[in-house]
């Protein structure tokens, strides 16, 4: 691109995906409510309920997170005790995570709740546009952006 063009600002992936994020995530966040969950803290605990136990690193990556923002998703979780934080069972210096008996009982609080949610959302969006999204998204998570931006440099 010409440094003197101007680009169309408004036509911004990034923005766009953050924005539709923010949405869904508030929808979401209002059906997990009663649980005593956000849709953040519903994800930590559905994905220990089906890893079992977690190294942070490996969490981390899994939920498409950095450490630091993992980490203050934790505290909370750990704090209610909904989760367990110890040392890693291979490797004694990493940390490991867990869920809980408390967690596995507020996750099944929640999961009537999500279940509201995703049907609300696809009654809205629509079962085929839906699928098509999440397909959709799943493929951006699996890009290698760092790969083009080192070829654009």
């Amino acid at each position: 691109m010409p440094v003197d063009a101007r680009p169309d600002l408004t036509l911004c992936h990034c923005l766009a995906v953050r924005q539709a994020a923010r949405h869904v995530t508030r929808f979401y966040d209002q059906f997990l409510a009663p649980s005593g969950l956000r849709t953040t803290q519903f994800s930590i605990l559905a994905k220990l309920r089906r890893a079992g136990s977690e190294t942070i690193t490996t969490l981390a990556r899994d939920l498409v997170m950095d450490r630091t923002t993992l980490g203050r998703n934790l505290r909370p979780l750990e704090r209610e005790g909904l989760i367990a934080i110890g040392k890693g069972s291979v490797d004694q210096r990493s940390r490991e995570v867990r869920l809980t008996e408390a967690g596995a009982a507020r996750l099944r609080a929640g999961i009537a709740r999500w279940i509201e949610a995703q049907g609300g959302f696809e009654t809205v969006f629509g079962n085929r546009r839906s699928s098509s999204l999440r397909a959709l998204l799943s493929a951006v998570s699996a890009v290698d952006f760092g790969a083009a931006s080192a070829d654009m440099s």
